[in-house]
């Protein structure tokens, strides 16, 4: 599906889905600045307006349609024999955090922006797309003044979608804490073993992003007017503080397994403890049964008319005193 629009440098909406062959048109008209979305976009569709209208370089054309699995941004300067204008290439991703799966859901989002275009890129819906449509066509008609204010909106909309996310796996991350508490079961620990791979997931997400963000928050790029990378940097602040948070989660992972490591032996233990105390008590009775038990033709004992009740009355008294001294000592 295509979406575009076209808005004035006073943030109004000049046009709004119009058709492929006008395009070039209103990119040379420099009153006007083009937003062109891409959403789950066909082989023709992708040929015609990045090849055709846009002529982007084919190295971004093809890790466009590649899944490169890493944030990254490129600066595409024309040569003599290129098409195109001067133009930033930019992978970014948003998540999704699933309680039920306990995975997190990664979107790709590629981001061509030029000087008086803006181009995106994804593979399903978007809430920061959608987002960002919002604030340009209904809300906020400033942000839609200028494709750097935009892009901006857009990445600053996909930083703050990380925080439900987050939230979310604080509380199951509770949640874990409180089952170890209760029971140290094999089922806790997959669930742990679980969360911890998925937390080492994001942080890898966030990592290579920030350092996509970092040269946008120094000023690198000429495409970016001085005036926003204030904006840009808040940006990056945001994400600097997920993958403070992220790290945290990592720790609280990392006692949370110690815990439940602590609780799994502490459990072991009391069954050893209780086997063994079972064994000392039942020691003297099994000592008298078994010498009782010894068919012999001379044993004085057994010609006892009371032999029976005394061997009774010893294992009892030897197993009750065996269990009031480990009750003495606190055995028990």
């Amino acid at each position: 599906m295509i979406r575009s629009f076209a808005f004035t440098t006073q943030g109004k909406l000049h046009s709004q889905d119009m058709d492929t062959f006008l395009m070039p048109t209103l990119l040379k008209d420099t009153n006007l600045f083009l937003w062109v979305d891409l959403e789950a976009p066909t082989k023709e569709e992708l040929k015609t307006l990045l090849e055709g209208v846009f002529h982007f370089h084919p190295l971004s054309i093809e890790d466009c349609i590649s899944d490169l699995g890493a944030p990254k941004v490129e600066e595409y300067a024309p040569k003599e024999e290129d098409q195109f204008l001067p133009y930033l290439f930019m992978v970014i991703h948003g998540v999704d955090y699933s309680k039920e799966d306990g995975v997190f859901a990664t979107s790709e989002l590629n981001f061509f922006l030029g000087r008086n275009f803006l181009v995106t890129c994804h593979s399903k819906y978007l809430r920061s797309i959608q987002h960002t449509e919002d604030q340009c066509l209904r809300l906020k008609k400033q942000v839609a003044r200028a494709p750097d204010r935009v892009a901006h909106t857009l990445l600053d909309s996909m930083v703050d979608n990380y925080r439900p996310a987050m939230e979310e796996l604080a509380f199951e991350i509770g949640e874990i804490e409180d089952k170890v508490l209760q029971s140290a079961t094999p089922e806790v620990l997959n669930k742990i073993t679980q969360i911890k791979k998925e937390v080492h997931h994001l942080r890898r997400i966030i990592g290579p992003q920030r350092e996509v963000l970092s040269r946008f928050a120094r000023g690198e790029f000429k495409l970016i007017r001085p005036k926003l990378i204030p904006y840009y940097r808040d940006v990056y602040d945001d994400l600097f503080r997920i993958h403070q948070l992220a790290q945290t989660y990592t720790d609280s992972l990392t006692a949370v397994l110690q815990l439940y490591l602590n609780m799994s032996s502490n459990q072991t233990g009391e069954v050893v403890k209780l086997l063994t105390m079972i064994t000392l008590i039942t020691t003297p009775m099994m000592m008298i049964g078994t010498w009782y038990g010894m068919n012999f033709s001379f044993m004085p004992e057994l010609k006892s008319s009371h032999g029976y009740t005394l061997a009774l009355s010893v294992m009892v008294a030897s197993t009750l005193g065996t269990y009031i001294y480990f009750k003495r000592k606190k055995w028990l």
